[in-house]
């Protein structure tokens, strides 16, 4: 048998599609669960939204679009980053992609050479397709903690001891996965500060929730001084506007869109044309109904949040954006006499029928912060309240005796 490549065998995966696998599984059995693991909107895409990719079919747009999107999507596209944003951004700029996350290995290939020592600083716990792609194409995966004891932001010390002469590149992620923690414009203001050393280094900004902040305001480092011209703007219309099956994400840097383009032209060839003419209507049509969603995100947010903290040994803290909580669990997990997330995780799963995934499913844990799970709470009202009901009499019953 032909051997694979290190490149295929280094290659990993999101953990959420593996433990949805498990969850499907068990339901196909019989059995009943209340999942919060994949983070996805509940809702349907909006009608309006539909109504155009309906329109875009029967109008015979099926073919081939430019690599880099139509025209109409790339300035609508540079319209909504630049007035998110405060910063100028020019059509010619902004790249569509089949979704946000290629751009990830986009942005890893275009500044990272393989096998040759470049490193690229990535958070953890994170996305895990961040340490996939970087050591997929041959970069050197270097992990910086964000620490709970900081709201999940890192310590600006901790980016600076990171950096080395082999950094290209650092990832940042804000309103972040899985913690929901939002950077502040302190927070990027100290990045920027250790950046401005160090003027090797791309900022790969992955933005996709900047538009589901409940707490503060949504502050991109590319608004920064210094910072426009070497950050790669990443957003899409996934979680904003319920397409996640669509497939429609766009990212935005002039010296780079020419490099991405030739990506796309390599790979995909260009994004559905179809989409596209969706997630026009996505951007240039009514609001409201990607407004009433945020709210409900937010309604749910406190809803999870204010239940999970009456969990025996559950302390969560409220996440400032996305659409997801990451309670500390290190109690919980003495309480049942679970070793760790992990077992907590398929206890959780197996004996009281709701899924969440665990920390490392995110990247190694964080020294000295614990034991965490993740939930996403897309997920309707009454799943939420039955799902952290179902977990709060799991661990009354499954708590462990006291020691003599």
């Amino acid at each position: 048998m032909p051997k694979l490549s290190r490149r295929a065998d280094s290659l990993g995966t999101e953990n959420a599609f593996v433990v949805l696998a498990e969850v499907n599984q068990l339901i196909r059995a019989g059995k009943d669960v209340i999942s919060f693991c994949i983070g996805q909107p509940d809702f349907p895409t909006p009608m309006h939204i539909q109504d155009a990719a309906i329109d875009a079919i029967r109008s015979g747009k099926h073919g081939y679009t430019p690599s880099a999107g139509i025209d109409e999507l790339r300035a609508a596209a540079a319209r909504s980053m630049s007035e998110l944003r405060g910063i100028e951004i020019a059509p010619d700029e902004v790249v569509v992609g089949a979704g946000a996350k290629p751009f990830i290995a986009y942005a890893i290939a275009s500044v990272t050479d393989y096998g040759v020592g470049d490193e690229v600083i990535f958070p953890v716990p994170g996305f895990p397709i961040y340490e996939s792609q970087i050591r997929a194409h041959g970069a050197v995966p270097v992990a910086l903690p964000l620490r709970e004891s900081r709201h999940f932001a890192f310590d600006p010390t901790e980016l600076e001891a990171r950096i080395t002469p082999r950094t290209k590149l650092l990832i940042l992620n804000t309103p972040h996965n899985p913690t929901g923690g939002l950077l502040t414009r302190a927070d990027l203001e100290a990045i920027a500060a250790v950046l401005k050393q160090h003027p090797q280094v791309w900022v790969y900004a992955d933005e996709i929730y900047s538009k589901l902040v409940y707490d503060g305001r949504f502050v991109s480092i590319a608004s920064l001084p210094g910072m426009r011209s070497r950050t790669i703007i990443s957003d899409g219309a996934s979680k904003t506007y319920a397409m996640t099956g669509w497939r429609i994400g766009f990212t935005a840097s002039r010296q780079l869109a020419p490099v991405f383009t030739r990506w796309i032209t390599n790979t995909e060839s260009c994004a559905s044309q179809i989409s596209q003419w969706a997630a026009l209507a996505a951007l240039t049509g009514p609001q409201r109904d990607a407004d009433a969603m945020r709210e409900r995100f937010h309604a749910r947010r406190d809803l999870i949040v204010r239940l999970l903290n009456d969990v025996p040994g559950f302390r969560c803290a409220s996440p400032g954006g996305a659409f997801y909580a990451w309670p500390n669990v290190t109690e919980a997990c003495a309480l049942i006499g679970a070793k760790d997330s992990e077992e907590l995780r398929k206890r959780l799963l197996n004996e009281a029928g709701v899924a969440v995934l665990a920390d490392i499913h995110f990247g190694p844990r964080v020294e000295g912060d614990g034991q965490h799970i993740r939930f996403s709470y897309a997920a309707r009202e009454q799943a939420i309240e039955s799902g952290v009901a179902r977990i709060a009499d799991f661990v009354k019953r499954a708590t462990l005796p006291p020691r003599k």
